[in-house]
Parts: structure tokens; sequence; C-alpha cells
């Protein structure tokens, strides 16, 4: 009982942190891309789900549970425009030792390298990779801790990146009264290359780490699993400015007076999510992500970019994960998933 309060204190003096830093600049976004099928209609993060998900480990190791030995996963989406992002991840055990090995990329596609005379130079890529090398144990019958080391790669034609980032997370779960809660700190390292060098040396960003706390709660008598997931705890404003907008306050010189309240700021940060789930073959999830529905909003156009949907299913010795979400206005992104338990095929 004293680790669950833990939990609500942990929530309450995260909450109550006067940070009012802006949003700035960082690299290797794309570690903030959901890992699986399920995650994306959970809304694109949950650190508190405890199940036999394995996926779920990319975004709070402590979420690695026993139940999930020697599975394998599989996941791929197509993103924005040409661009396709995935991950792939297995989990084993030593006694009481729990690991995963994990890897999560973007491919950016091809182009037509060209020069300032619009002459050919070749045919180039760009790639975003990460490797995730996780550990988790359980502690006690409620808790669980557990950590992700991260080796970064970037390349954009003949521009390189390296960096490293550290994950460490906790799970509070309650089998009794089927709830469970976790708090992760995401992301927190550092580039070892730039793209660049210029004058003053090597050219650093930050990494986009994350702070992470959430609880999931399935009602006693009926097949629902409710979710919230609070994101970016680290920093309170997360108001965005187009483009378009920074055009207008430059033209004008005046600063826009269109602020989110406090309420709507409060909700940026959270993230609802609800599965029907009748038994452990099938799940059906929907979420609603505030933060991507005030982003992508746009006058006189409506948009249900901030729900997310989706429906899972176990076929045989397979189960397979379809989810439906929107990153840009207007289009869809469509990601599947499909895992397997090597134990079924007795390797």
């Amino acid at each position: 009982m004293r680790v669950k309060k833990l939990f609500f204190y942990i929530l309450f003096s995260i909450i109550c942190l006067p940070i009012f830093s802006q949003i700035g600049n960082s690299i290797f976004g794309f570690l903030n891309l959901p890992s699986s099928a399920r995650m994306a209609a959970l809304g694109g993060t949950n650190v508190s789900l405890y199940d036999h998900d394995l996926n779920f480990v990319f975004h709070n190791p402590a979420l690695r549970s026993s139940k999930s030995d020697k599975i394998i996963d599989i996941s791929i989406s197509n993103y924005l425009a040409d661009i396709t992002f995935g991950t792939g991840i297995y989990a084993f055990s030593k006694g009481e030792n729990m690991f995963s090995v994990g890897m999560q990329y973007v491919d950016y596609g091809k182009f037509d390298g060209r020069d300032e005379y619009d002459i050919q130079t070749g045919i180039f890529s760009a790639r975003d990779m990460a490797l995730y090398l996780s550990y988790a144990r359980q502690v006690n019958k409620h808790l669980t801790l557990g950590g992700t080391l991260k080796p970064l790669c970037s390349v954009f034609e003949t521009y390189t990146s390296v960096g490293a980032a550290i994950d460490a997370g906790l799970l509070y779960s309650d089998s009794a009264s089927q709830f469970s809660a976790g708090f992760t700190i995401r992301n927190i390292g550092t580039q070892f290359k730039g793209y660049y060098s210029d004058e003053d040396g090597q050219h650093y960003e930050a990494l986009p780490w994350n702070i992470e706390l959430g609880i999931s709660k399935k009602l006693a008598h009926a097949p629902f699993r409710f979710s919230l997931t609070l994101h970016n705890l680290q920093q309170w404003n997360l108001n965005y400015i187009s483009t378009v907008e920074k055009q207008k306050i430059n033209l004008n010189d005046t600063k826009t007076d269109d602020k989110p309240s406090f309420v709507d700021m409060a909700f940026r940060h959270a993230i609802i999510g609800v599965e029907f789930v009748p038994n452990n073959s099938f799940y059906v999830a929907a979420s609603y992500n505030h933060r991507r529905m005030q982003e992508m909003a746009m006058d006189g156009f409506k948009t249900t970019s901030g729900f997310s949907f989706g429906a899972g299913v176990k076929l045989y010795r397979f189960r397979l994960g379809f989810a439906l979400s929107q990153f840009q206005v207007g289009n869809f992104s469509y990601m599947f998933s499909v895992s397997s338990d090597l134990n079924d095929f007795g390797l």
C-alpha cells in the first residue's frame, strides 16, 4: 500500500513543479513514436499497462513481464509521404533477471541529390535507428524496476550523428484489484557526434527527454480497461506556434494573444485510453490525445487527429494488431504488428 501511495505522491509533486520552460529543439525525435499497433491505438505512449505485450518495454522498461519470455514482435507503419517506421523486439530471462533486445528505425526513403547548379550528384538515403538493451527485475510482489540503454544513430546523406540514451522506469501492479501504475524517465542522454562542426567545434543538440506517469485499471465486472498517461511532465508549456503564426508575429511585430488556457494546457499533458478486452486473445482500443488534436487544429477544417483506434486478435500461434492514427491533418497512418511466442513452437 505504501508503494501505491508513493505513485500518487510523485504525481502530485511533478504536477506542482513550477516548470514553465518553452519547447526547445531536440534531436532523435523518432524515439517518441509509438512502438506498436496497440501503442498507437492507445494514443502513442503508455507506461502503466502490464500484461503479455512486450512492446510496452519501449516506453517503460519495467513493463517487462515474465509472460513475455521468448516472445518476438515486429511492427511497421506508414508515416508521412513515403516515410516508414517500425520496431522489432525479443525477450529472454536468466533466473529472475528479465532481458529484452529491440530496435527502432525510421526510413525516410531515397532522394535525388543535386548541387547548387541543379546538377544531379546521385541518389542518397536517410535513416534513424536506435538499439534497445533492456533489463528488468521484480523487487517484490507488486514492484518492478527496469532500465534501458539505447545506442543511437542517424544518417542523412553524408551527415551522420551518433549518441546514446537511457530509460529508467518502475511499475506498481496489483493483480487482485487489476490496477497498475508506472513511472518512467525516457531519453536521458547526449550526442557523441553531431551532424556538423563549426568554428566552435561539434554542434550538439538536446535529446527529447520525457517524464511520464500513468495508471491503468480494469473493471472488476466488465471487460473494459482504462488508462491515463501524463507525458512531458518536465515542462508545463506545450504550446505550439505554427510557421504561419510565426510569420504573422514577425510581420506585425506583435505577439499573439491566442494562448491556451490553464485547463487546455493541463490536458495537453494527458492521453486517455480505453480497451475492450473480453479475453486474452482479443482487444479493441481507442484513445484521445489532446495535444495532438490541438496542434493539428485548422481554421475551417474539422479533424479527428486526436483520436486513435485499433484492434488485435490471436490467430493460431500469432498475435496480430492494427491501428489507425493521424500524424498529419487529413491523412491517416496505419500500423501493423505481429508477435509470436517461440515456446509455442518448442523453441
